[in-house]
């Protein structure tokens, strides 16, 4: 094993202008489609798990929310130097969206994937493929359909030239036994990674990386103590914006073929999949990042707390982050909870923007 060199952030890459805009990617599924439930339990079918594998097919991975129409509300309020928005679906359309606005492309998985993996309802297996979206920019920004933008952003917040602005943050994955799938998951982008990075060799090498000043304290705790351990534990990857480069996507596909080929052949996400993940860690112990703390504006809330659902409250009215998250775990009285998070976003975002064909239709 060989500790890749990479280039080093910061320097003339980092700095040096970059004619080329940026395209904004979202992934979306509305899950109580009765004709998409019908297609996804005829794939299930057909598709028994492999012995061993462990496969997620929960309600959670599914659920739709209704704030489609927020969410673009807030990308084109919030990140006016998008060039591009690319909406990825399954072939499902909201009735409200403009279809002939020129910076809207929606693309059916079909556009971006083998037909032989088709139909697919594995999150991780979609997201190896967007670097095959027609037209897509050189360096793009990926949005789970969860995260919203909530306050003005630049394009220097997501990319410094032509790296991404990133975080190196070391975090042992955790034998969580509530999660059938997910600890595997990391593992498995864990030991992908160990095949062809040394983490100590590049620690000593490159402490910037991973020492950077601006990090929150806890992660260069981590970082520190992650000093004492030879081999790769896991990384502590930001369930935010993922600024990525489609020559990442080409470097993980040539490396590593098979494990993504594995993943995208997999129409559940399973214990053995890897995920898009894997690729931003692999952009940061290339070097083909610039050290920042993209944790400063962003805010994670999960949808099955009161707590965190009244903070989400308190934050908007605040004006405290650009970015929040609000994940799905698996909460009971989904309906009322998803309302009360459209209710709070539609009151930042109150006004219809250019991808709405008719503000009264619902999203």
């Amino acid at each position: 094993m060989r500790a890749r060199r990479g280039r080093r952030a910061g320097r003339g890459e980092a700095a040096a202008p970059v004619a080329e805009g940026v395209d904004v990617v979202v992934t979306w599924v509305d899950g109580s489609d009765p004709a998409w439930q019908a297609r996804r339990d005829a794939r299930a079918d057909l598709c028994p798990a492999a012995p061993g594998r462990r496969r997620d097919g929960s309600a959670a991975r599914f659920r739709d929310m209704g704030t489609l129409r927020l969410w673009f509300r807030g990308v084109e309020r919030f990140a006016p130097w998008a060039r591009r928005v690319h909406l990825v679906t399954c072939g499902q359309v909201p009735a409200w969206l403009d279809l002939d606005n020129p910076r809207l492309d929606v693309v059916f998985h079909e556009r971006i994937m083998p037909r032989d993996a088709l139909p697919t309802f594995n999150s991780n297996a979609i997201e190896l493929c967007l670097d095959a979206i027609p037209g897509l920019t050189k360096r793009f920004v990926y949005f789970n359909d969860d995260t919203f933008l909530v306050g003005d952003t630049r394009l220097e917040d997501y990319f410094r030239g032509a790296l991404p602005r990133d975080m190196l943050a070391c975090q042992p994955d955790v034998a969580n036994v509530t999660d059938p799938v997910m600890p595997y998951i990391y593992l498995n982008n864990a030991m992908l990674l160990a095949r062809h990075f040394d983490k100590r060799a590049l620690m000593r090498r490159h402490p910037g990386w991973f020492f950077h000043a601006g990090y929150p304290a806890r992660y260069l705790a981590y970082n520190a103590v992650e000093r004492a351990f030879p081999q790769i534990t896991g990384f502590y990857t930001t369930h935010g914006p993922a600024p990525l480069l489609r020559s990442t996507f080409s470097e993980v596909r040539a490396a590593e073929g098979e494990a993504v080929a594995a993943t995208v052949g997999q129409p559940f996400r399973s214990s053995s999949d890897v995920s898009v993940y894997a690729l931003r860690e692999w952009q940061k112990l290339s070097g083909n990042f610039v050290p920042a703390n993209v944790t400063r504006r962003l805010g994670y809330y999960d949808l099955a707390s009161d707590a965190d659902l009244d903070r989400l409250a308190s934050d908007l009215r605040g004006g405290r982050r650009t970015v929040v998250c609000v994940n799905d775990g698996a909460c009971e009285d989904f309906p009322a909870r998803a309302a009360r998070v459209r209710s709070l976003l539609a009151a930042l975002l109150p006004d219809p923007c250019s991808f709405e064909r008719d503000s009264r239709e619902d999203g």
